[in-house]
């Protein structure tokens, strides 16, 4: 059957929506987006918990070719990110090419008439069928939703903060928030005026710097408008700042302990009480879980209402959580702020590459590889957005997203000039690339020995590139047609007529 569109793309987050622009860009217009919901924005779609912000600067936690003079803050709110992926969609008419509504249950990777191709199955029963597939699913799409004893008896109102429950009410109830990191540290100081009671259950103390958030005045907004050259020489000052912060998760003893001392001196600063203190002091080392920004996490609690638990959850009961120590501390509502699954496979997109393979089982298996984070063998002509090993932990994912859309460009490219059918990543390429990623990782902060989202239930970091966003651009810069095995359309259809003879 023939093929729909040169290039088919799963998720209408960031990712997607960064890989469209950049096939506009590059003349490849024949693309369709599959989007599950009824609008753009992905995790800022989905996250609507009061605070949600962005804890990377606006100004560089924007897309480099859709700059936006008219932030209001220094760090964008959930709300503002979300306008702004609007308002990027309709001035390049994305949405003609985007099918909303369609979550997709399986993507396979087939043959059209001689040729390869991807059929991309959504729950409705269509099947499109594509040359090139992009995932764009985006590492914060999968919840990670924990599991206690009798959280089933909870009688009050559970959930998770990447569902949050919009119609619970707070005022005067004794809430319940599980975990201390990223979500939590926005929502707890947003939340806690309102409840009569607040328990705050922390597995491990986050290293918290100062946010420095402030307002973006109109002036200043007016002058980028008008001068746009300014507000891209402010990004270059925030972005090399970003990879100044980065080389203390490389390995640079001496700037990791100045930004530490400059978290202790904070806490030491905003917590009153030394025994709340100490227990939010973190007992590992500065960046090996991911550093967070906070002006207005510590002080609360100083606050009567708010308690800080770090005793073990035992189970939950009817009326509360009870923890380790055989206290019950009761609650009317409980939200799970435990992150995301982004390391291991559990309910990751079914994929079948050739020979019927399944990527989740592979990776189960094996461990999640990818070539530069972005091709993995026996998935031809895939493409995969922060995928093993690309993602970051000191700067804005999207740099990475822009880098990785320029090296699936010339993919494109070159399926065009060498006349394949398709390119397929030498599995011994993968193989080494992936032993040196493993390597270089040995001697940062992230192997100095916390538990983390970047380590896999084996203990493996899947999910950090071991560099800065500089190198990243750099190592994707140009595509070595060496690292791929090219199948030529005639090959391809003289393998589909010996498999159609054997059927």
């Amino acid at each position: 059957m023939p093929v729909n569109y040169e290039t088919g793309i799963v998720g209408a987050g960031f990712g997607g929506i960064i890989a469209a622009l950049e096939l506009q860009r590059t003349g490849h217009g024949s693309f369709v987006i599959f989007e599950r919901a009824r609008e753009v924005g992905g995790v800022w779609r989905e996250n609507i918990y009061p605070g949600c912000a962005c804890d990377v600067r606006s100004h560089l936690y924007s897309i480099e070719t859709q700059p936006n003079p008219g932030w209001t803050h220094s760090y964008a709110s959930q709300p503002e990110i979300l306008q702004y992926l609007k308002d990027v969609v309709r001035r390049n008419r994305l949405e003609e090419h985007i099918r909303f509504g369609a979550n997709v249950s399986q993507v396979r990777f087939s043959q059209c008439e001689a040729d390869a191709c991807w059929e991309i199955h959504d729950e409705n029963g269509s099947i499109c069928r594509v040359k090139m597939l992009i995932l764009a699913t985006g590492p914060h799409s999968r919840p990670r939703m924990p599991s206690f004893p009798g959280q089933s008896t909870f009688s009050g109102d559970i959930f998770h903060s990447a569902a949050w429950d919009a119609s619970v009410k707070f005022a005067g109830k004794r809430l319940a928030v599980v975990g201390s990191g990223a979500s939590a540290i926005q929502i707890v100081p947003n939340i806690a005026p309102e409840v009569s009671h607040l328990d705050v259950f922390q597995r491990s103390a986050p290293w918290i710097l100062p946010r420095g958030s402030r307002g973006i005045g109109r002036f200043r907004r007016w002058l980028f408008r008008r001068v746009p050259a300014l507000q891209t020489f402010a990004r270059a000052i925030i972005y090399w700042a970003m990879e100044f912060v980065g080389l203390a998760f490389l390995g640079n003893d001496r700037i990791g302990n100045w930004f530490s001392g400059i978290a202790r001196r904070k806490l030491a600063r905003e917590v009153k009480d030394p025994v709340v203190r100490a227990k939010l002091t973190p007992g590992y080392k500065f960046g090996c879980k991911r550093v967070l920004v906070s002006d207005d996490f510590y002080p609360v609690f100083n606050r009567p209402n708010v308690a800080l638990v770090t005793e073990k959850i035992a189970r939950i009961e009817p009326n509360g959580i009870r923890t380790e120590d055989g206290i019950l501390r009761e609650a009317d509502v409980i939200v799970f702020a435990t992150g995301f699954i982004v390391a291991d496979t559990d309910d990751y997109l079914r994929v079948v590459g050739a020979d019927g393979r399944v990527l989740a089982d592979e990776w189960n298996r094996e461990g999640c590889e990818a070539y530069l984070g972005i091709n993995v063998s026996g998935y031809p002509n895939m493409a995969l957005l922060l995928g093993p090993n690309s993602g970051l932990s000191h700067s804005s994912a999207l740099h990475v997203m822009e880098s990785q859309m320029r090296y699936i460009v010339q993919y494109l490219a070159q399926i065009s000039k060498q006349g394949t059918a398709w390119l397929d990543v030498k599995p011994e390429v993968q193989s080494l690339y992936n032993v040196k990623v493993q390597s270089r990782l040995v001697g940062t902060v992230w192997a100095a020995g916390c538990t983390s989202w970047y380590l896999n239930r084996n203990g493996i970091n899947a999910a950090i590139y071991p560099g800065l966003t500089w190198q990243y651009r750099r190592a994707t810069a140009q595509l070595n047609l060496n690292d791929y095995v090219a199948v030529s359309a005639a090959e391809a259809s003289r393998a589909e007529a010996v498999a159609s003879r054997a059927g």
